[in-house]
């Protein structure tokens, strides 16, 4: 069993990992990690929204920001990082037990020189599956402009190692990828009657937005990754601000949670089946709220 002697997220710009879902898929990533070939360094590359943000939106103009206390009260300067949490965050984590040090944002001037090799976090709080996910926080790096930054990311290292060394260091890496939770709060249920609730049903809404997603995950094989941790939705409906939003009693909101529960199975069932299309387990997806349910009915097995 791996430790973790540091932060619970304190905020997820309406995202929705519990720390049971987020301390579980640490030791999934740590498992998938294991299960490659050894190198003597392996990059880390991260994409996504606020959940794994490692400072990406303090550079820019922007409301979805972590730039200001309690954020970063645990950090070891105990100062905001532009985390949205009050210490480590998952790719931390991650980052320590695989013995680098923690991948910079992109967008941080000291991503230059060896840092590079390093990896990478093209994460940017606000951010979902759509385009128009998080429009109320203006200036975020959505996920095509994250995948653009990606290959702008191999062209700067093919300067340092060449071609054929930034092919095999993408192709070598561990890749995080963790959306979906703001295309629900940030957009489907943002308010009554959004326009993307006008326009399609629940079911319809998850299926039309995994087709989008398929895209972007095949976007990623394409650009050269082959080992990627796909993660789900928390239960959204109780994280904290939507149980401030939506609930009088303390219960869990009714509609997140069936719009998880429609989500994460579908999650599971896309990622399979683009993995059967590539002909290789590329893929792996994690049924995060599932995850955060048995670690708090079954917290006996997690020695707790």
């Amino acid at each position: 069993m791996f430790h973790i002697r540091s932060s619970i997220i304190i905020h997820k710009m309406g995202c929705s990992f519990s720390f049971s879902a987020l301390w579980m898929v640490f030791n999934l990533v740590l498992a998938l990690s294991a299960m490659a070939p050894r190198a003597d360094a392996r990059a880390f590359f991260v994409f996504g929204d606020s959940l794994v943000d490692n400072g990406n939106n303090n550079y820019l103009a922007t409301s979805a920001r972590a730039d200001s206390p309690p954020y970063g009260i645990d950090y070891p300067t105990h100062r905001p990082t532009g985390r949205f949490s009050n210490g480590l965050n998952i790719p931390d984590l991650i980052s320590e037990q695989m013995g680098t040090e923690p991948t910079r944002a992109y967008l941080d001037p000291s991503l230059t020189g060896n840092n590079l090799l390093v990896g990478a976090n093209f994460a940017s709080a606000g951010v979902g599956i759509l385009n128009d996910t998080g429009i109320q926080f203006l200036n975020i790096i959505r996920i095509a402009q994250q995948l653009e930054y990606f290959q702008q990311y191999q062209t700067r290292v093919s300067r340092l190692i060449g071609s054929a060394g930034t092919r095999r260091l993408v192709n070598e890496a561990l890749v995080l990828i963790t959306l979906g939770g703001n295309d629900f709060v940030n957009n489907y249920y943002l308010v009554p009657f959004s326009a993307r609730s006008r326009q399609f049903s629940l079911p319809d809404y998850v299926r039309y937005i995994l087709s989008e997603y398929r895209k972007v995950l095949r976007r990623l094989y394409e650009l050269g990754t082959r080992r990627v941790l796909v993660t789900g939705t928390g239960p959204m409906g109780c994280v904290p601000g939507e149980l401030a939003r939506r609930s009088r009693t303390g219960e869990c909101d009714v509609e997140l949670q069936r719009a998880g529960a429609l989500y994460n199975p579908q999650l599971i069932q896309m990622v399979n089946g683009l993995n059967s299309e590539i002909g290789s387990d590329v893929f792996i997806a994690a049924n995060t709220m599932q995850m955060s349910f048995d670690f708090i009915f079954n917290p006996q097995a997690y020695g707790i």
